[in-house]
């Protein structure tokens, strides 16, 4: 028992196959016990490996084994362990890691200041937690204060799985077992403004409204290009609150700073997350106008959280911004993202188009759609095989996303394109005579 705790604690690489294999079953029997028994026997079954460290745009497992890094759910924009955000992190984390709250935390201040200067114009007041559905927690909480009462939510959206971000996350499978959720929430179609019209003319200032720019676990749903604008204008129409979720599309995963900055559309609430830190500490925002903070600004205990803003989080957001400012990842991400679009889309039409249904995206948030859910497991198992690792998308199971960082370079390129064309090829073999309707 000793000898397995100390495997277990010790994280290591372990060149000797046999080694490797206790290892892995040592995690997979502890996850087992104490963690999620599903998700451990999955694992198993998968053969999925133990991942123990990361660097640039790799991540290795117990063996040693090097996988090119294209998941993560948009956070690895900037890589894995970027040294400018480590070595922040390293001294913070030897000069104070948490605040007591009790006294100023110039971190804090630090770090809201540089997130309000590239967020759009007039979004000045930042509150700092942990991960994006707190974000989400923090926006719907801003909007109530304003007076909102009603919400109004996208078929598709998804913006967490906290008891208030999941009432207007759409997926059924996850909302029913935790009913009942907030009140009064309405789902109307993502990309539709007659609408969004209809719903707000009726209760425009009782009104909140949430979406993404784009819908990522929705399956990289990318709306016509002014509907954003649209629906910033029908909201100042009616008096309604508008947050843009852009947990997963921000920080320049879509080839801008922001899904907002494509249409020039300033929210009350911007949300933020995923990418915030480069990867390396939980962090998210709920970026606010003066207005949308007011209540806030009055009453600062109105929504507090013990290690919100801390200052090892926010050195590491203060960090990954300027990465992103200093490394010029924004248009990295535009140029790599259109031409990773166009050699994906010219791959899976030469090879398995009868397996395909469209593959979509802007900037590096790609979706690849096949004609059935099982199409999408089996190409992400392949791919895996080919020590690539991607996404499926929560809300459409039949979407494989592709979010790899910006700083991928060409040799990577190369295997990421020959992995997909390989894990093509078998699923195409395996599936010669297919014939799925297009339903």
């Amino acid at each position: 028992m000793k000898e397995s705790q100390q495997m277990l604690e010790s994280m290591e690489t372990y060149p000797d196959s046999h080694q490797a294999a206790k290892f892995r079953q040592l995690v997979i029997q502890g996850q087992k016990r104490h963690v999620n028994k599903s998700l451990a026997k999955l694992a198993e079954l998968m053969g999925t490996h133990v991942e123990v460290r990361s660097s640039g745009n790799y991540v290795f497992d117990e063996r040693g084994q090097k996988y090119l890094a294209c998941g993560g759910y948009g956070v690895f924009t900037i890589g894995h362990c970027h040294p400018t955000v480590i070595e922040a992190v390293k001294a913070q984390l030897e000069r104070h890691p948490l605040s007591t709250r009790a006294l100023l935390n110039a971190e804090l201040a630090s770090a809201a200041e540089t997130l309000a200067s590239v967020t759009p114009k007039g979004l000045d007041y930042v509150y700092f937690g942990n991960s994006g559905a707190e974000a989400t927690e923090a926006g719907l909480k801003l909007a109530r204060l304003s007076g909102k009462r009603k919400l109004v939510a996208m078929q598709g959206g998804f913006h967490g799985k906290t008891l208030g971000a999941l009432s207007v996350t759409s997926r059924a499978a996850y909302r029913l077992p935790f009913q009942p959720l907030l009140p009064e929430v309405e789902f109307i179609p993502f990309a539709d403004p007659k609408a969004l019209e209809n719903v707000l003319s009726h209760h425009g200032d009782e009104c909140c409204v949430i979406l993404e720019p784009v819908q990522a676990e929705g399956g990289v749903i990318v709306p016509y290009e002014g509907y954003l604008r649209d629906v910033e204008r029908l909201c100042r129409q009616y008096g309604a609150f508008l947050i843009l979720d852009e947990i997963q599309t921000g920080l320049a995963r879509l080839g801008t700073w922001w899904g907002a900055d494509r249409e020039e559309v300033v929210p009350d609430v911007l949300l933020v997350g995923k990418a915030l830190s480069g990867g390396v500490i939980p962090v998210s925002a709920a970026v606010a106008s003066a207005q949308a903070y007011e209540r806030l600004n009055q009453d600062p205990l109105l929504h507090t959280s013990t290690f919100a803003g801390s200052p090892l989080a926010t050195v590491a957001a203060r960090a990954a911004i300027n990465v992103i400012k200093n490394e010029n990842i924004v248009p990295k991400a535009k140029e790599l993202g259109e031409k990773l679009v166009v050699e994906v889309q010219k791959i899976v039409g030469e090879i398995c188009p009868h397996l395909v249904r469209e593959v979509r995206g802007i900037g590096l948030l790609i979706g690849i759609e096949f004609e059935a859910d099982y199409l999408a497991g089996d190409f992400m198992f392949e791919l895996m095989h080919r020590n690539v690792l991607v996404s499926y998308s929560l809300n459409a199971h039949r979407v494989v996303r592709l979010t790899p960082p910006a700083t991928l370079s060409e040799s990577d390129i190369d295997w990421l394109l020959s992995a997909i064309s390989d894990s093509a090829i078998a699923l195409s073999k395996r599936n010669s005579s297919l014939n799925i309707a297009n339903s």
